[in-house]
C-alpha cells in the first residue's frame, strides 16, 4: 500500500511540474514569460490556435491534477490509519452537575475487544419518581 502511495506522490508531482510549464509558455493578456524572452514569434511555431490547444490541455491537466490530489488524500488517510491502528478511545469530561465518566473509560481497550461505550452527556438521564 506504501508503495502505491509513494508512485501517487510521484505522479502528481510530475502533473504539478508538467501544469506549471504548461502555464508560463502561455502567452497572457500582458504577454506573459513567452514574450519576456523574445518570444513573440512563438505562436507561429506550433501554428494559429496555439492558445486555444493550450488552454484545453491546461484545462485537462488541471482536471488530473484535482483528481490525484483527491486520490491521494484518501490514499494517504488509508496507509496512516493501517500504520497507527484505530484512535485511541476518548474519555467525556465530566460536566458541572457532579456526573462522572464511566469506569475505564480513559483506558485504550485490549486488542480484539470492542470500545468502551459513553453514554452522551447531551442527553438526559431519566430516574425513577420518587414515592
Amino acid at each position: 500500500m506504501q508503495t502505491l502511495l509513494y508512485i501517487s506522490i510521484f505522479i502528481f508531482l510530475m502533473v504539478c511540474v508538467f501544469m506549471i510549464l504548461l502555464i508560463l509558455i502561455q502567452k497572457g493578456r500582458g504577454g506573459g514569460l513567452a514574450s519576456a524572452f523574445g518570444g513573440q514569434g512563438g505562436n507561429t511555431a506550433f501554428g494559429s490556435k496555439t492558445g486555444d490547444v493550450l488552454t484545453w490541455v491546461t484545462s485537462i491537466v488541471f482536471g488530473l491534477f484535482l483528481l490525484l490530489a483527491v486520490a491521494l488524500n484518501l490514499l494517504g488517510d488509508r496507509v496512516n490509519k493501517i500504520k497507527t491502528g484505530p484512535g485511541p478511545v476518548v474519555p467525556v469530561a465530566a460536566s458541572a452537575a457532579g456526573q462522572s465518566a464511566p469506569t475505564g473509560a480513559g483506558q485504550t481497550p485490549a486488542p480484539g475487544q470492542p470500545p468502551v461505550e459513553i453514554p452522551n452527556p447531551a442527553t438526559p438521564v431519566t430516574q425513577p419518581a420518587a414515592q
